[in-house]
């Protein structure tokens, strides 16, 4: 097969928000979360200084704020944050629902092996 397709609503919710879409849908290099957030909602602070993930966050729907490193950074739909790995993270969200897609990759601009650039060429993603 060339392809998995997986429903982020027929996977089990984590944590009252988190849906993890890696594991069902078998990705070796990239994580993929979708977060539905109820009002008031926090995520634990964390950081992915162990794994070396940098993160996108994209808020697709709703207002939400995320507190990087302790400075609160207000989102509204359709804001994509970039986070490195080492900095301490946290959702909170509002009084409203809110819904994030989290994805998360190794960073790849400190490889020693690496010319520090991505090909890029030809993606239409």
């Amino acid at each position: 097969m060339s392809y998995r397709k997986v429903n982020y609503e027929d996977v089990e919710q984590v944590s009252s928000a988190m849906h993890f879409l890696s594991e069902p849908l078998e990705t070796e290099h990239v994580g993929v979360t979708v977060a539905r957030c109820d009002p008031g909602w926090k995520s634990k602070p964390h950081d992915h200084t162990d794994n070396d993930h940098e993160e996108v966050y994209v808020l697709i729907e709703g207002d939400a704020t995320v507190i990087i490193d302790g400075e609160p950074i207000a989102m509204e739909t359709g804001d994509a944050l970039w986070i490195p790995p080492e900095s301490t993270r946290q959702i909170r969200n509002g009084d409203d629902e809110s819904a994030f897609v989290l994805v998360s990759a190794p960073s790849i601009g400190d490889d020693e092996d690496d010319d520090g650039e991505w090909l890029l060429t030809g993606f239409a993603g």
